[in-house]
C-alpha cells in the first residue's frame, strides 16, 4: 500500500485522516505545519501521497507545501484541502500540479476515493517511469554487444555524432542492426526524452507513404474525412528514423530534400507551413550511389542525408562477436521464458560461430529463441540448432560442386543468371502475381520492380518468359 503524509494544524483533522487511511492499509505520518512537514520529507524521502490543509501558521502555507513537494518529487501526488474553499485557490493549487482540491467538511467516502486514485495514478506514473528506463536502458550504446574492432569504431563514432543534430545514413544487409543503431544514436543523446518514430519506407503503398510522412488536411483527398498529424509533426523535438530510404519515390524524394533544408513540413492538401525540430536518421541496405548513378535517387538527397555514415559490417565479417552475441540473446530468451538456461555446450557454440549468417544478426537471434524454445536441459546442445546442421550439410555439398577454371569466372554474369532465375521461379509459383512474388523474395514490391528493370524482364511476362530452363531452381 503507499505512503501518505497528512499536514493539519487541526489535530482533530489530522487524527481523523491518519486513523480512515491507516484503516485502509496506507502507511500514514502526520505533520502539524509546514516546517514539521519539511523536515519529515527531509528525514524519511518522498511519499506516494501528500495530503496539507491549505491555511496553516507560519511561513509556509498549503501552496507553499505544493511547491516544495513538487520541487523534489515530482512524481508525488498532492491533495489539498481547506475550509475557505475559492475558484482562485483552487484554480492556483491545480495549476501548481495538485491533483485535488477538496472542501472541509468532507465524508469518509469521499476523501477515500480521491486518496485511492490518486495513488492508483502515483503507480501508473512509476509503472510508465521504469518501462521508459527499460525501454530506453534496451537501447542504449551498453546494449549493443560486439568486441571486433569493426565494431568498436562504431561504438566510438556513435559517442561522438549521437550528441548532435546531423544527419546519419545507416547502410549494411538486412539484419545486421541499422535499426538498434539509430534508436542508440537517439538514446545517447540530448533528444532521449523526446520520441523516436520509425518508419519502414518499403512497407507503406506509395499513395500513403506522402500522408504518413507529413499528414493532411480535411478533404485533401477521398477519405480524409479528418485532418491527421504526420509522423514528421509526432517526432517533433525527437528522432525520425527512415528505414528502406532507398524505396523512397522520386516525388517524395524531393519533399524530403525540401524539409531538410527549410526544417518545414507542409500536409498534404495544406498551404501554410510549420516548422520542426526533427533529427533525420535513414537506413538501407541497398547501394545508394549506384542508385544515384543510375538515376533512381537523387543525388542532392544522397548528400543531404550521408553527412555521417555508419555502415554495418555483415555477421560473418565479425565472428569474434558471435559469443557475446549468442550469450546476450540466451540470457534475454531464457529470462522472457522463465526458463533456466545458462549457457551453450562447446560443441554448439562452434556449430554457431561456423554458420555464415546470410540473415545476419537477426537470423542469429531468431536460432537462439527457437533453441532456447526447444531445450530442455540448462544447456543449449546441437540438437537444439538442427537448422545449422542441415544448411552445413548442404553448403558442404555445394561448395564440392563449384569448380572455377584456370580462366577464371564472369561473377557478375552468374549471379545476374542465377537472379534472374530464381526471380522467374518466384513469379511462375505466384501465377505471374508480382505482388506475391515480392512476398515469396520477401523483398519489397519496389525492390521487385527494379529487379524485373535491370533483369530486362519488366515488361508484360508470358508463358514463354516463365518457362524456366533445365538447370534453374527446383520446386
Amino acid at each position: 500500500m503507499g505512503s501518505i503524509l497528512v499536514i493539519d494544524d487541526e489535530r482533530s483533522m489530522r487524527e481523523f485522516l491518519a486513523i480512515c487511511l491507516k484503516r485502509a492499509g496506507y502507511r500514514v505520518t502526520t505533520a502539524e505545519e509546514g516546517e514539521q512537514a519539511l523536515q519529515v520529507l527531509e528525514a524519511q524521502g518522498p511519499f506516494d501521497l501528500v495530503i496539507t490543509d491549505l491555511k496553516m501558521p507560519g511561513p509556509l502555507d498549503g501552496l507553499a507545501i505544493l511547491d516544495q513537494v513538487k520541487a523534489r518529487a515530482p512524481d508525488t501526488q498532492v491533495i489539498v484541502i481547506t475550509a475557505y474553499a475559492t475558484t482562485e485557490t483552487a484554480i492556483s493549487a491545480m495549476k501548481r500540479g495538485a491533483y485535488d482540491y477538496l472542501t472541509k467538511p468532507f465524508k469518509v467516502d469521499e476523501i477515500s476515493v480521491v486518496v485511492e486514485r490518486a495513488l492508483e495514478r502515483q503507480a501508473l506514473v512509476h509503472a510508465n517511469a521504469e518501462l521508459r528506463e527499460q525501454v530506453q536502458g534496451r537501447f542504449r550504446l551498453a546494449s549493443l554487444s560486439g568486441k571486433s574492432p569493426a565494431m568498436q569504431r562504431i561504438f566510438e563514432l556513435i559517442r561522438k555524432i549521437a550528441p548532435t543534430r546531423t544527419n546519419v545514413l545507416i547502410t549494411g544487409e538486412s539484419g545486421t542492426g541499422k535499426e538498434l543503431v539509430a534508436r542508440a544514436l537517439h538514446f545517447e543523446g540530448p533528444r532521449a526524452q523526446k520520441p523516436f518514430i520509425a518508419v519502414n519506407c518499403g512497407a507503406i503503398p506509395e499513395t500513403l507513404l506522402e500522408s504518413e510522412l507529413f499528414g493532411h488536411v480535411k478533404g485533401a483527398f477521398t477519405g480524409a474525412g479528418a485532418a491527421k498529424e504526420g509522423l514528421f509533426a509526432a517526432a517533433d523535438g525527437g528522432t525520425l528514423f527512415l528505414d528502406e530510404i532507398g524505396e523512397l519515390s522520386t516525388p517524395l524524394q524531393v519533399k524530403l530534400l525540401r524539409v531538410l533544408q527549410e526544417r518545414k513540413i507542409k500536409p498534404v492538401g495544406g498551404i501554410e507551413e510549420r516548422p520542426i525540430d526533427v533529427r533525420i536518421i535513414t537506413a538501407t541496405n541497398r547501394d545508394l550511389e549506384a542508385e544515384v548513378a543510375r538515376g533512381a535517387f537523387r543525388q542532392d538527397l544522397y548528400y543531404r542525408l550521408k553527412v555521417i555514415q555508419v555502415h554495418l559490417p555483415p555477421l560473418r565479417q565479425r565472428r569474434e562477436d558471435m559469443p557475446i552475441l549468442v550469450e546476450t540473446f540466451v540470457k534475454r530468451f531464457a529470462g522472457e521464458m522463465a526458463k533456466r538456461i545458462v549457457a551453450v555446450t562447446p560443441d554448439a557454440m562452434s556449430a554457431l560461430c561456423a554458420y555464415d549468417y546470410p540473415g545476419n544478426v537477426r537470423e542469429l537471434e531468431n536460432i537462439i529463441e527457437r533453441a532456447v524454445t526447444l531445450e530442455a536441459s540448462s544447456r543449449i546442445t546441437c540438437e537444439a540448432l538442427p537448422q545449422l546442421e542441415k544448411t552445413k550439410a548442404a553448403g558442404a555439398q555445394d561448395g564440392q560442386a563449384v569448380e572455377i577454371p584456370a580462366e577464371g569466372i564472369d561473377l557478375d554474369r552468374i549471379l545476374s543468371d542465377y537472379e534472374r532465375e530464381i526471380v522467374l521461379k518466384a513469379l511462375k509459383q505466384s501465377g505471374g502475381t508480382r505482388k506475391e512474388a515480392a512476398r515469396l523474395l520477401r523483398i519489397t514490391f519496389r525492390s521487385l520492380r527494379y529487379r524485373l528493370e535491370k533483369l530486362g524482364i519488366d515488361s508484360g511476362l508470358d508463358e514463354r518468359e516463365l518457362a524456366l530452363p533445365p538447370h534453374s531452381v527446383e520446386e
